[in-house]
């Protein structure tokens, strides 16, 4: 059970996958004077080590809890990051929607931080979706985001008892060097992260895939150090 607060600060839940952007966001919560709760989903995603990235970026940010939950999207499948069958694209970032979008994950994961928002009596959801360098996901659109917020202020007792909900989205408009250079002033060891889709068991990237090639892009463009480890480089 989540422990009372002994914090005067509001409560925010923060979904943090153990990512770049997601820890960005909790900095930017934490600086904002939030009393950090961060509830990861463990959903059968082959890049299961972004979990163990997930704990050690909560701890490093002083997030008051952090809880994981399980639920196994794997059994729908249909993405490459939950179905093995489906091979992860390492060609480059190209147009529409790829085959590592996982079906329903950002309405299904915020769905849950609302849940459990309503019970910590939080009125702020944060999450690190962002629409300028991103892979065509539709739910990482502000539009999403706008819809999701109006839907949990009809859908939850504490909103219709006039507690309204707000679900902020920080990063989602700006690039991937933006990002990295407002983490990097708040403190954020993005060495900590891993934002590869197929990272390795010791949270190696592979350099190739979507996410990493933006994370790459975003560490050039920012002139900051890129401190990811690439599998590529440990050859």
């Amino acid at each position: 059970m989540t422990q009372p607060s002994t914090s005067s600060c509001p409560r925010a839940v923060i979904l943090l996958s153990g990512g770049l952007d997601s820890a960005t966001t909790l900095a930017i919560a934490r600086d904002a004077g939030y009393d950090c709760y961060c509830l990861s989903l463990e959903y059968g995603q082959r890049h299961s080590v972004e979990l163990d990235a997930a704990a050690r970026v909560a701890k490093a940010l002083g997030a008051s809890e952090q809880r994981v939950m399980h639920l196994a999207l794997s059994e729908f499948g249909g993405s490459a990051l939950t179905d093995t069958t489906i091979d992860v694209p390492v060609a480059g970032v190209g147009p529409g929607i790829p085959v590592t979008y996982v079906p329903a994950r950002n309405t299904i994961m915020l769905s849950l931080a609302l849940a459990w928002a309503e019970v910590l009596g939080s009125r702020d959801i944060f999450v690190g979706v962002n629409a300028v360098d991103y892979s065509g996901y539709p739910d990482c659109r502000p539009e999403f985001i706008a819809a999701f917020e109006a839907m949990a202020n009809l859908a939850t007792r504490a909103a219709v008892e006039g507690q309204k909900l707000t679900i902020h989205a920080p990063l989602i408009n700006l690039s991937k060097a933006e990002i990295i250079r407002r983490g990097s002033a708040l403190g954020v060891d993005y060495g900590l992260t891993v934002s590869c889709y197929q990272a390795d068991e010791s949270g190696r990237a592979c350099g190739v895939c979507d996410s990493c090639r933006l994370r790459r892009e975003g560490f050039a463009a920012s002139g900051l150090a890129d401190p990811t480890r690439y599998v590529e480089r440990d050859k």
